[in-house]
């Protein structure tokens, strides 16, 4: 009997999952739920409850397993990619004490900038972390939960990630492993242990809360008879240690040796690399992040990506073809329309509380084509931003790899291709985050009957790039767009002292 591994990605708007063949990589069946934001909350407030993911992560499963039509029993392994950040509060029993703030919630700036001037400024912080206590990472979070809700707080036994949740729900194990914990801002990733000097600033007993820290490579544990009996699977199936988004899509797109850099332009935009050595940014503006297979991934993100052109159908009433459509009828550059697409605020550069602006709108740029491009190209040039910086930090890409849903749009793929001056690839299976859990899930599997197991082993037979969609760089293009880079890097920075980007409100 052939084995199989599901990957699950547990995402802002939807869970998918996959099934995948352990000999071929090939993707046998599928699933997928969608699901929302808690709606109305206050501006800068981006929550979900933890049992939408669960019933999504169920639904997704089955849906995937009936696709297949595999027996259940064949099934070896399973691996849980999350949206990073999230801060998921459990109580001693194991209930969630309120809803999850996600990666995409700004409204703990306060608590950031607390933090920090804790432990003796941002410089301590780069000592202690590698990184800056920003925005969206989840130690913030939790000292707002104690500082906004303390009922809350005082019930607050295990601290975990969305991930770490649904791993929890699948074996009945409180763990963290070094990749999405990476993401927290409590955790010094060169040493890749807790810092005892961040956790202090937020709680002398939040230690205590913190489940333990686990090699990736290891599994989580194997599900509960009652996970296997309501996802249809076996008891004692091994569950993988999972991880962030961006550590599971690196592996699902192969970028597990140094060179290789993966690109996501989903709801967020992140560009990330894998790397032997920690790479720390002292400006703050890449994250030193660990991957999920043992090495680092330094990574940018930007919080805005599909977010701009999803208002952007809104606000004409049109849907993702006649967008593309439209678009395609603009040149590049969208005779000097540019759009700073900081709906959500925005972490690269960090503006926690930035606004969207359109800038250049007259008489020739104000129809729905234009914006549609404008759209899409603000949101790479914002990325870009962050690209130059991880340039400059010593990482080079020889080809970008494209996942996440606006990598399916050819019109996406030319612009990125334009504005990073690189060439640009997909993979043949777009659900990077799900295939990189269960590449995962195969390689655990893996190193319990060998411990040189490595993971490229398994990407290197699963992971296949699609020629179809490979895009080479243009030079007048790129050259219009560097130019609309210098108007957007000049327009954040003399904009973000001013009432455009530091107020949400009258």
């Amino acid at each position: 009997m052939p084995d199989y591994y599901i990957g699950i990605d547990s995402g802002t708007q939807s869970t998918k999952a996959l099934v995948v063949a352990g000999d071929t990589g090939q993707v046998v069946g599928r699933g997928a739920i969608p699901y929302d934001l808690i709606p109305s909350l206050p501006p800068g407030h981006c929550e979900q409850h933890p049992q939408t993911w669960v019933e999504a992560m169920v639904g997704a499963v089955r849906a995937a397993i009936r696709n297949a039509g595999i027996d259940p029993a064949a099934v070896r392994g399973i691996g849980v990619s999350g949206q990073q950040h999230g801060f998921v509060p459990l109580d001693r029993e194991g209930r969630p004490i309120r809803p999850a703030k996600l990666w995409c919630d700004t409204s703990t700036a306060a608590q950031c900038n607390r933090i920090m001037e804790a432990v003796g400024g941002p410089q301590e912080c780069f000592r202690l972390l590698g990184n800056l206590v920003l925005p969206g990472f989840t130690a913030s979070k939790i000292l707002w939960l104690k500082q906004n809700e303390p009922d809350h707080f005082h019930r607050l036994h295990t601290v975990l990630l969305p991930h770490d949740f649904l791993n929890f729900w699948l074996t009945g194990e409180r763990v963290m492993e070094w990749g999405d914990a990476s993401g927290t801002a409590l955790m010094d990733v060169r040493r890749r242990c807790w810092s005892s000097e961040i956790l202090k600033a937020i709680d002398p007993d939040l230690e205590d809360k913190l489940p333990p820290l686990r090699d990736s490579g290891l599994p989580c544990g194997t599900l509960t008879p009652a996970a296997a009996e309501t996802l249809g699977l076996q008891p004692g199936v091994l569950v993988a240690a999972g991880g962030g988004d961006n550590m599971m899509a690196a592996i699902g797109t192969g970028n597990v040796s140094p060179g290789v850099v993966t690109a996501s332009l989903g709801t967020s935009g992140t560009i990330f690399a894998c790397s032997d050595r920690p790479v720390v940014d002292e400006r703050g503006e890449i994250a030193a992040f660990c991957d999920s297979t043992g090495h680092w991934l330094p990574l940018l993100c930007t919080m805005n990506v599909t977010i701009a052109t999803e208002l952007t159908k809104a606000l004409f009433g049109i849907d993702t073809a006649e967008l593309n459509d439209l678009a395609t009828k603009i040149k590049p550059g969208c005779d000097g329309l540019v759009l700073l697409p900081y709906f959500s605020g925005e972490r690269c550069p960090n503006v926690p509380n930035g606004t969207g602006v359109w800038f250049g709108a007259n008489r020739t740029t104000h129809t729905p084509a234009h914006f549609c491009r404008a759209a899409m190209e603000g949101a790479v040039l914002g990325m870009n931003y962050g690209l130059r910086r991880m340039r400059e930090l010593g990482i080079s890409p020889r080809e970008i790899r494209l996942t996440g849903g606006g990598s399916n749009s050819p019109l996406w793929r030319q612009i990125v291709a334009d504005v990073f001056a690189s060439p640009v690839v997909c993979t043949t299976e777009a659900e990077g985050a799900a295939l990189g859990g269960a590449a995962q899930a195969c390689w655990a599997v893996r190193r319990q009957q060998d411990a040189a197991a490595r993971i490229a082993d398994v990407t290197d037979l699963w992971v296949r790039l699609d020629p179809a969609t490979r895009c080479e760089p243009v030079p007048a293009a790129t050259a219009v767009y560097a130019r609309m880079q210098a108007l957007q890097d000049d327009l954040s920075g003399r904009l973000r002292e001013t009432f455009h980007l530091r107020s949400r409100g009258i």
